[in-house]
């Protein structure tokens, strides 16, 4: 699904109403946490995760981190929940088996560059990780099940913290306070036009910000100026589309559809058809391809893409405490 308009943060009167509900979700993440009994992994677990519902960029970072961390010759290994695939795991992620159905479309974008565990218990996912030296948790701030050395919150630029209110209200998965709390650094994709850098929680742990934008891959070069339509089921389609004009793409036409859509052969038959009748080349994203069959990917182009930091030396300093000795 996509986030609701009112979740935004001109909120609107939907938000007010629901708010009682949104007070009774916030209670019940305050409960499991107050509960748990987390588990302590031998090496230490990052967890990049975000406080809204939806996407704000947790699996490209993951993934960029995992690189960073593999050059300087830790062995990295992925934890996910497997998010809409129907293994419940702890399962190692084999990108030639394993389908987006069976184990989610982000594990096998991390499967792509490391070994990866996809597991709906994350302690034991994370217990079926032998051999690593470090641990990269994409999503799970949320989940207490298993004890983080070091947590980055992932926020959007443009939203934020949308209208500042909790599910069903607003996007929040928990009060900005608490997740602040528990926060060891905050990544900013784009541009902090939602002011999140003067958030009070934020001035008040004086929160390490890491500034970071998304990159298209190559091959984005070969469609510059050229007319696309682009198509993605990710929950922020505007950002993917926005990208691609900035990028200088003349965008012909967008299709969103619901975040982790699965693709029937007769949606992506029309949108080649729609693509071909504007002349206009069918582009995608890497995690859309994920969800697409060899026949239905072919004549689908298919666009990467990755982080960029502003200053790696600040990432690096937020970094090397985990293994400092």
């Amino acid at each position: 699904m996509r986030a609701p308009d009112f979740w935004g943060r001109d909120g609107g009167i939907l938000g007010p109403i629901l708010a009682p509900v949104g007070w009774g979700y916030g209670l019940a993440t305050r409960l499991r946490f107050a509960l748990a009994r987390p588990w302590k992994s031998d090496v230490p677990v990052v967890c990049v995760g975000n406080v809204v519902a939806g996407g704000a960029g947790k699996t490209p970072v993951s993934l960029s981190l995992g690189a960073r961390l593999m050059k300087q010759g830790k062995t990295v290994h992925f934890l996910s929940r497997g998010f809409r695939g129907s293994e419940a795991g702890p399962l190692r992620v084999d990108p030639k088996v394993h389908t987006a159905q069976d184990v989610g479309d982000e594990a096998l974008l991390l499967a792509a560059q490391a070994p990866a565990w996809v597991s709906a218990d994350r302690a034991a996912g994370a217990q079926a990780a032998a051999g690593a030296d470090v641990l990269i948790m994409d999503d799970g701030f949320q989940n207490p099940s298993v004890a983080k050395d070091l947590s980055l919150v992932v926020v959007d630029g443009r939203y934020g913290f949308g209208n500042g209110r909790m599910i069903p209200a607003g996007p929040l998965r928990e009060s900005v306070a608490a997740a602040l709390g528990r926060a060891d650094a905050l990544v900013m994709m784009g541009a902090d036009e939602a002011g999140i850098g003067n958030h009070p929680g934020v001035l008040e742990k004086k929160l390490p910000m890491l500034r970071a934008n998304v990159k298209l891959g190559p091959e984005a070069g070969a469609f510059k100026g050229k007319p696309i339509f682009a198509f993605t089921g990710i929950a922020n389609p505007d950002k993917f589309f926005a990208t691609l004009e900035d990028f200088g793409c003349a965008l012909k036409a967008a299709k969103a559809f619901p975040d982790h859509h699965r693709y029937s052969a007769g949606e992506i038959h029309r949108l080649k058809s729609e693509a071909e009748e504007m002349k206009a080349a069918l582009v995608t994203t890497e995690k859309d391809a994920m969800r697409l069959s060899a026949p239905d990917l072919s004549g689908v182009e298919v666009l990467t893409i990755s982080i960029e930091w502003a200053d790696e030396a600040s990432l690096d300093a937020v970094l090397r405490p985990l293994f400092d000795d």
